[in-house]
C-alpha cells in the first residue's frame, strides 16, 4: 500500500507566507515532486495509471492539501470537484486526509447519505500536518487557473520544480 501527497496550490494563496509553507510540506514529503498538472482531477488520472504500472501500490492513505475537498458530487464524469471520491471509491481502503487551511463546508453537504457513509469514516480534515504520518511515495501538485493569481502561482511552482524529480524537470522544458 502506498501513501500520495496530492497538493493544490490554491491551497497557499492565503498564507502570509505561503512559500515558506509549500517548502515545509515538500521538506516533510522527504521526496521529490512527480507530477505538475493543471486541472486537479488530471492527478487521479494519474494516480490510477502508476498503480496500474505497478509504479506505486493501491494508496491506503492520500494526504490531500486543497483549499476544497474535491467531493462536490459523486456522478460521473470524473472532474477536478469529485476526483476525491471517486478515489475513495476505486481504493476502499484509502484513508483521505484533507489538509485545510479555512474549512468552509464539508462533503457531507455535497454527498447523498448512503455515499457519505460509505466513505466518511475514512475521510478527515484539519488544519496540521501530522509529523508521524507516513511519507509519500508519489507527490502530485496541482496549478488550479483561476484560484490563485499568476504571480503566486509562478514563485510556488519554481519551489515544486527546484523539488521536482529528473522526468519532472524534462517535461517541464519540453512545454
Amino acid at each position: 500500500m502506498s501513501v500520495i501527497l496530492d497538493i493544490d496550490l490554491d491551497y497557499f494563496r492565503f498564507f502570509d507566507e505561503p512559500l515558506e509553507r509549500l517548502d515545509e510540506l515538500l521538506v516533510w514529503a522527504n521526496r521529490s515532486v512527480d507530477c505538475i498538472v493543471t486541472n486537479h482531477h488530471e492527478a487521479f488520472g494519474l494516480w490510477t495509471k502508476a498503480v496500474k504500472e505497478d509504479v506505486i501500490d493501491a494508496p491506503h492513505f492520500i494526504l490531500h492539501v486543497d483549499e476544497h475537498h474535491d467531493m462536490f458530487c459523486d456522478r460521473p464524469p470524473i472532474n477536478a470537484g469529485n476526483f476525491v471520491y471517486f478515489a475513495m471509491r476505486r481504493w476502499p481502503r484509502c484513508r483521505v486526509h484533507w489538509l485545510v487551511n479555512l474549512k468552509t463546508d464539508s462533503p457531507k453537504m455535497w454527498l447523498p447519505e448512503n455515499k457519505w457513509k460509505f466513505v466518511a469514516q475514512r475521510f478527515t480534515s484539519g488544519t496540521r500536518l501530522c509529523p508521524n504520518w507516513p511519507t509519500p511515495d508519489m507527490v502530485t501538485v496541482c496549478t488550479s487557473p483561476g484560484f490563485l493569481n499568476k504571480a503566486l502561482c509562478k514563485r510556488l511552482l519554481a519551489i515544486c520544480k527546484r523539488r521536482a524529480g529528473s522526468q519532472l524537470q524534462r517535461q517541464s522544458r519540453n512545454r
